[in-house]
């Protein structure tokens, strides 16, 4: 099948889709970091690194196609949809219609198949508005939907984190979403003993694994690699590894003296995922803004590195981000993780 990724980030769901058997031949991002990102590690995709909106209809209609099968995939903008942005969610912000390129995109490629993904809180932002829109859009395409929510712990990977997923297809028979296939989660140990130890504030590349034994998750991930690169943690101040210091295994800022606190306007306020520290033999928390959540590192008093977040996103040792850690981080907590998208693409090349 030939594919076309929209909004696509670093590369999550083309990573997946290429795992899956889908020849991924054009993408759009149009964050640069991202872009150069993508390029480097999808050498052969042509990348539009500009706005979607300046996608032209003729150069939609150049993409090869194969005669075999075609989609187009792709996740929106989420922010104006995601629980933990209640401003933004609402009809009148701009971003929340970003959909409507995408279906542009499909409206002109007309792919035999499409996947359309994005934060689960877009089920009920503006009380169905977005999703009832989105159903009717590709109603009136005339494909067959089904759409559903599937968390990534229940298909191989170390983080409970869950993501809605729409897929269209050509035909009355509707794709089914894959099921749970997986008994037993995995967990952090299973994703990020094996790396190296760091230190905060680290900034080296590539560097040798440690002694541990890598488990059946990370000898996947590492794929024969020596080493692994993007070691690099953010250099927070002594102030936050004091805070760090106070944080057992699966707690969180709950757990640091108020005194240390006082800079938060309403403690109260912040959400379990604020300084929490990973438990080696529990799953991950969601990847998100993992430098902005002060997301701990399981036994050091620091935070996550790039290449441990990648990990528990599922991306391959050899997978190279780019521009500053802040950029790369944002990189890694954007992306859907590979191994999920590539359940999704599986259950269609199934249906074909």
């Amino acid at each position: 099948m030939t594919g076309i990724d929209l909004f696509a980030g670093v590369g999550g769901m083309s990573t997946g889709a290429i795992q899956a058997g889908i020849d991924v031949v054009f993408a759009v991002e149009c964050e640069k970091n991202a872009a150069t990102a993508y390029k480097r590690n999808h050498p052969g995709c042509e990348v539009f690194p500009e706005d979607i909106r300046h996608l032209s209809s003729d150069k939609i209609k150049s993409i090869p196609r194969d005669p075999k099968g075609t989609i187009i995939f792709g996740g929106p903008p989420c922010q104006g949809f995601s629980y933990s942005n209640t401003r933004t969610r609402k009809a009148e912000n701009p971003n929340n219609w970003l959909f409507e390129e995408f279906a542009r995109v499909v409206a002109t490629w007309l792919p035999d198949f499409f996947v359309f993904e994005n934060v689960q809180g877009i089920t009920n932002t503006a009380k169905g508005l977005f999703l009832d829109a989105i159903l009717d859009e590709f109603d009136r395409l005339k494909y067959t939907t089904t759409y559903g929510l599937l968390n990534a712990l229940s298909h191989g990977i170390p983080q409970d984190r869950t993501r809605f997923f729409l897929v269209g297809a050509r035909t009355t028979k509707a794709v089914q979403l894959p099921q749970r296939p997986v008994a037993t989660e995995l967990t952090v140990r299973d994703a990020i003993a094996d790396l190296p130890d760091l230190d905060n504030g680290a900034s080296i590349d590539c560097v040798p694994y440690s002694n541990v034994h890598p488990s059946v998750y990370a000898q996947r991930l590492r794929n024969g690699s020596s080493e692994c690169s993007a070691n690099f943690v953010t250099n927070n101040s002594k102030e936050v590894l004091r805070r760090y210091s106070f944080v057992p295994p699966g707690g969180n800022w709950e757990d640091i003296p108020a005194a240390m606190m006082k800079n938060y306007k309403d403690r109260n306020r912040c959400h379990t995922r604020i300084y929490h520290r990973l438990h080696y033999d529990r799953w991950s928390t969601v990847i998100g803004n993992y430098r902005k959540n002060m997301l701990i590192h399981p036994s050091a008093n620091r935070g996550l590195s790039v290449r441990e977040a990648a990990r528990i996103q599922s991306f391959p040792d050899s997978y190279q981000f780019h521009g500053s850690i802040g950029f790369q981080q944002q990189q890694v907590g954007n992306a859907v993780p590979p191994l999920l998208a590539r359940a999704v693409f599986e259950a269609i090349r199934i249906a074909c």
